[in-house]
C-alpha cells in the first residue's frame, strides 16, 4: 500500500466509524479493561543507535553536530561524515543474537504484563516490515521483522503487545548534517534522512529552540505530517497493537488535526476488531480524558482521576544501552512501580538490548528482581486500585517529568496503599528493623460505623510472620511478630469486612 492509500483509508474508517476527529467525540473512548489490570510493562528501546554503545539513543543528532564529543566518537571509531553516516551503522546492526522467545521468556520472569518495543525513533529506521520505505529492519540491518517477531512470542505467553513511534521527531533530528559537508545532503539518502528540516539557530543545541515555531506550511512539513499518518496507519493494520505510545513533539501545532483523524481511526478500528486500545501521549498533545496520560521520567503527587502512566529506564542516563549505563536497583524500580499504582497509574520500564540483539546481565539482574518481588506481592499491584490516600510518611515524591532520580530515600514511615476485593494492601516502603506500624490514615473515627471491621492481617510472602492489630487514636498500629529488614517494598495484607 501507499502513502496515500493508507490516508484514504483513515478518511474511510472514519467515515463508518461512531468515532469522529474532534475531542467531544473521541472523550467518549474509555480506558482498556486490560491496562488498569496490568499495572506493570516493558518499553524497549533498540535500533542502529546501540551500535556505537557510547551515550545514549539521541547519538544519531549529536554526531551530525559539529564539534560535539559524538561528533568525534564517530569520526574517530567510524569514518568521514562526508560520505559514511549513520545509514552505514545498519551494515553492523546484524543482530545475530536477537531471539524474541528468549527476550519474552526474561519478561516473563520480570513480571511484565504488556511490552511496548519501539516500532520506529527519531532516526528513522523503521524496526519493522514496512512497504513506505526501504529503509526498515526487514530489509536492511537483521533483515527480520523484528515487531512481528516480538508480537508472536508475546501473544503466545498471554502478553499485551503495544508499540510506540517517535517518527514526528524526525523532521528536524538529523539537521546538524545540512550544516556542513555530510552525507545527509545527498538527495541519494533522502528517503533515510527525511526533511532534517534545518535553520542556523537551531543546530548547536540538545533540542532545537524554535522547534514548536513551525506550521502547516513550514518547509515539507505537510509531506512529514501525511507521511507520519500513513506510518502510523500501516503500525495498526500489520500489528494491532493494543496501545500506540507517541513521544513528545506530536504537540507541535501541525500535528493537531492528523492526531484527531489518527485517533478516530484507531478507536474506530478496535471496535471493528473487537479489542482495547490505548494511545499514550505526553504533554498537551491530546486534549484530557481522550487519550491515556503519561509522564516521562516522572510521578504525579497524588491519586489521578484518569489512569496514566509513567515510562523510565532500568538505566539513569540513557533509553538504549551504552557501556557507561548508569544502572538501577530493582529495589528503587519497584518503589516507584507501588508509588504509581498507589496513585491510579501504570509504570512501564525501559529494557536497552545491545546491539548484537542479546540483554546484558546488568538489565537481566533488575528484571529478575522486580520480577522475584511481584511473585510475592503481585495480588497487592495487578488489578489493584487506589484506597482512601495514596499514602503516607515524610518523604515527598515531586511531581513533574524527569524526576526519576531526584528524590530522597524512603523511610519507614513512609506507606503507600492500595485496595482489592475486600482487602486494604499497606506497602511499608523501607522496612529497616521494622516491628511496628502505625497507619495513621486507619486512625480510629468519631463515628463507630465509619470505622472498618478489620478480620486480620498477613504479610505478603512472609507467613511466618504474625501481625497484630489494635486500633488507637494516633492510627492503626500494627505489631508484627518479628522485625522486617528488607531492600525492596514489604506488604501488610488487611482483610475487611
Amino acid at each position: 500500500m501507499s502513502i496515500q492509500t493508507y490516508l484514504q483509508l483513515v478518511e474511510d474508517v472514519n467515515a463508518r466509524g461512531r468515532f469522529k476527529p474532534e475531542w467531544d467525540s473521541l472523550f467518549a473512548h474509555t480506558t482498556p479493561a486490560w491496562f488498569c489490570r496490568s499495572k506493570f510493562g516493558l518499553f524497549i528501546h533498540w535500533g542502529a543507535f546501540t551500535v556505537p554503545e557510547a551515550f545514549n539513543e539521541w547519538y544519531p543528532r549529536h554526531m551530525y553536530r559539529k564539534g560535539s564529543p559524538e561528533y568525534e566518537h564517530f569520526r574517530a571509531n567510524f569514518g568521514d561524515l562526508k560520505t559514511y553516516g549513520y545509514k552505514d551503522l545498519l551494515a553492523r546492526f546484524t543482530a545475530p543474537r536477537f531471539n524474541a522467545a528468549e527476550w519474552l521468556d526474561l519478561f516473563v520472569q520480570s513480571g511484565a504484563q504488556y511490552i511496548t518495543p519501539v516500532a520506529e525513533h527519531h532516526d528513522g529506521f523503521q524496526m519493522y516490515a514496512s512497504e513506505l520505505s526501504e529503509w526498515n529492519c526487514a530489509k536492511k540491518g537483521p533483515c527480520r521483522d523484528v515487531l512481528g517477531e516480538l508480537k508472536e512470542e508475546a501473544e503466545k505467553r498471554g502478553i499485551v503487545f503495544c508499540t510506540s513511534s517517535h517518527r514526528a521527531e524526525h523532521y528536524w533530528f538529523l539537521n546538524g548534517g545540512r550544516a556542513f559537508d555530510s552525507d545527509v545532503n545527498d538527495p541519494a539518502n533522502d528517503a533515510f534522512y527525511g526533511p532534517a528540516v534545518f535553520s542556523a539557530d537551531l543546530n548547536d543545541d540538545v533540542q532545537p529552540k524554535n522547534m514548536y515555531a513551525v506550521s502547516i506550511d513550514s518547509p515539507r512539513m505537510r509531506e512529514h505530517c501525511e507521511n507520519w499518518l500513513a506510518r502510523t496507519c500501516e503500525l495498526v493494520e500489520k500489528y494491532r497493537p493494543r496501545m500506540i505510545y507517541f513521544d513528545w513533539w506530536i504537540c507541535s501545532p501541525p500535528f493537531k488535526p492528523y492526531l484527531k483523524k489518527f485517533a478516530a481511526y484507531y478507536y474506530n478500528r478496535a471496535e471493528e476488531w473487537g479489542i482495547e486500545v490505548a494511545i499514550d501521549y505526553k504533554l498537551n498533545s491530546f486534549a484530557y480524558g481522550t487519550a491515556l496520560f503519561d509522564l516521562e521520567r516522572g510521578q504525579t503527587s497524588g491519586i489521578h482521576r484518569l489512569p496514566w502512566q509513567s515510562d523510565t529506564a532500568t538505566a539513569k542516563n540513557s533509553w538504549c544501552y551504552t557501556k557507561n549505563n548508569e544502572w538501577k536497583r530493582a529495589s528503587d524500580v519497584v518503589c516507584d512501580l507501588v508509588d504509581i499504582v498507589s496513585k491510579n497509574g501504570n509504570l512501564m520500564l525501559n529494557v536497552g538490548p545491545r546491539a548484537d540483539g542479546s540483554i546484558c546481565p546488568e538489565e537481566q539482574e533488575i528484571l529478575r528482581g522486580i520480577g522475584g518481588w511481584l511473585r510475592r506481592n503481585g495480588e497487592a499491584i495487578y488489578g489493584a486500585t487506589p484506597w482512601k490516600q495514596c499514602g503516607e510518611g515524610p518523604t515527598k515524591i515531586p511531581e513533574g517529568q524527569f524526576t526519576d532520580t531526584d528524590r530522597s530515600p524512603y523511610t519507614p514511615q513512609d506507606l503507600r496503599f492500595t485496595c482489592k476485593g475486600g482487602c486494604v494492601y499497606v506497602f511499608v516502603m523501607s522496612a529497616q528493623n521494622t516491628r511496628s506500624i502505625c497507619v495513621h490514615a486507619m486512625r480510629r473515627q468519631g463515628a463507630e460505623a465509619e470505622n472498618e471491621t478489620l478480620l486480620r492481617a498477613s504479610v505478603l510472602g512472609k507467613p511466618s510472620v504474625g501481625v497484630a492489630m489494635r486500633r488507637a487514636e494516633e492510627g492503626l498500629v500494627l505489631e508484627l511478630s518479628e522485625p522486617l529488614t528488607d531492600t525492596m517494598p514489604v506488604c501488610i495484607k488487611i482483610e475487611i469486612d
